[in-house]
């Protein structure tokens, strides 16, 4: 599948915050879109200048920001939406919890991966076992009791060991714990809304998709 293989930091200037698409870099370096406030390409500066958006701009950037957060193509972002539309409860809030219980958030919210990218090729390259069983699928979904763990073999990987060892390394996420020694961990519980930090309007999106 298709992924973006440009400059990502052109993408935080388009939705004019940063997505932190190239982890530690992200803590460490004055970002672009901090420099040049207005969004890529000729027509950047205008578009900074206009005052008002539609509805349908502000909920399509909404869209696209969340989708670029998580690494995820179109199909991918909407057949996650309408598997949360068909579950009980508030949809925006079933889309993010979906969002945040991929394998490949989970290994980037553990900090073993500095970012969902990396986590992903980690995922990919068969180095995380899901309740002794390896899973190389980063759109895995965790349930609660889930034990994750790094292979033997790989947990001396210096991804890993440089990701853990960061000072700017976010604060774990408490539906989660990690025995950092032995590179495994326990999803505790499902998230709930209140413990995904992402300033997020999520109804946005759900109002875009249902037009």
């Amino acid at each position: 599948m298709a992924r973006h293989t440009g400059p990502v930091c052109k993408l935080c200037r388009r939705e004019g915050q940063k997505l932190f698409l190239k982890g530690q870099k992200c803590y460490t370096e004055k970002c672009p879109v901090e420099r040049r406030a207005y969004p890529p390409g000729q027509h950047g500066p205008a578009q900074a200048r206009r005052r008002k958006q539609s509805d349908y701009a502000m909920q399509l950037r909404e869209k696209q920001k969340v989708k670029r957060m998580y690494g995820l193509q179109e199909t991918q972002f909407r057949n996650l939406f309408e598997r949360a539309a068909r579950e009980s409860g508030v949809t925006g809030e079933n889309l993010l919890i979906g969002l945040e219980t991929r394998l490949d958030n989970v290994i980037f919210r553990l900090g073993l991966a500095s970012s969902r990218n990396q986590a992903r090729q980690l995922v990919r390259h068969r180095h995380v076992q899901v309740n002794g069983r390896l899973v190389d699928v980063p759109s895995y979904q965790v349930k609660a009791g889930d034990d994750i763990t790094v292979r033997a073999k790989s947990k001396e990987l210096a991804v890993i060991e440089s990701s853990l060892g960061a000072r700017t390394r976010p604060r774990l996420v408490e539906w989660l714990t990690l025995d950092e020694k032995n590179r495994v961990a326990r999803v505790v519980r499902v998230p709930t809304r209140d413990d995904i930090p992402m300033d997020v309007q999520e109804q946005l999106i759900v109002e875009l998709y249902s037009k």
